[in-house]
């Protein structure tokens, strides 16, 4: 079978099962055979552009999370403006800790292409408790990275909820690190409040032990430096 048709049908059972409808329910929406439906999920089908808008519409989703991007080894990337450490990722992880239940909070990052050679298209799932299950998650995000010579920049915006926006810096991009450290600013809803916090990005997922623990918990240096500039920053 078609590999996208199978990761593509995995997303769509994701959703139908996150919002708790059945294959029934989603034949009666769609206009389709609850058979029609279950080879769509198990990738023994294609689905035509029509019905996969029907489908994320019917799941309360954007169509670009139903899509499914290979891993890319060509050299598309050489000549573009995309830095070393992004270049040629289809997804990447983040991670902060979060002070409020003394835990750390993971994000997986999806990244498509755009039309500007230094951008890239972004969906991001937030606080998901299973990683073979991510896109059941608490918030989803909307948004784009967009790369410069020193800084990687990435502006986001929670797609149930739009005043809720966040963005992350990224300094040396160029640089093809394991991890790079980023700055996220954005507004807090429990309680409602603006915030700004350090996080890891980083192309693998890490080992979520006590010395990541430690490495994302604000320290006596971070608060030096934060005391010295008098500015919340991350170096």
């Amino acid at each position: 079978m078609n590999e996208i048709l199978i990761e593509i049908g995995k997303k769509i059972k994701m959703y139908r099962k996150k919002q708790k409808m059945t294959l029934d329910d989603l034949s009666k929406v769609i206009f389709k055979s609850k058979a029609t439906v279950s080879k769509y999920e198990n990738g023994e089908i294609s689905i035509d552009i029509e019905t996969l808008y029907d489908i994320a519409k019917a799941l309360s989703i954007n169509v670009e999370q139903l899509l499914y991007t290979p891993v890319n080894n060509s050299e598309i990337y050489d000549t573009s403006k995309i830095p070393l450490f992004f270049r040629g990722l289809t997804t990447f992880y983040g991670y902060w800790f979060d002070g409020r239940n003394n835990s750390i909070l993971r994000m997986r990052f999806d990244v498509s292409p755009s039309e500007d050679i230094n951008q890239q298209k972004l969906i991001m799932y937030m606080n998901f408790s299973d990683y073979e299950h991510y896109p059941i998650c608490e918030n989803t995000y909307l948004g784009t990275i967009k790369h410069f010579d020193a800084l990687s920049n990435i502006q986001l915006e929670n797609k149930y909820l739009p005043l809720e926006k966040a963005s992350i810096q990224i300094l040396a991009s160029s640089l093809n690190y394991t991890y790079k450290w980023g700055l996220w600013q954005g507004l807090s809803t429990r309680p409602l409040m603006p915030m700004a916090t350090k996080m890891i990005i980083c192309k693998e997922r890490m080992d979520e032990n006590e010395e990541l623990i430690n490495m994302l918990k604000i320290s006596k240096e971070d608060i030096r430096l934060w005391k010295h500039y008098n500015m919340l920053t991350v170096l």
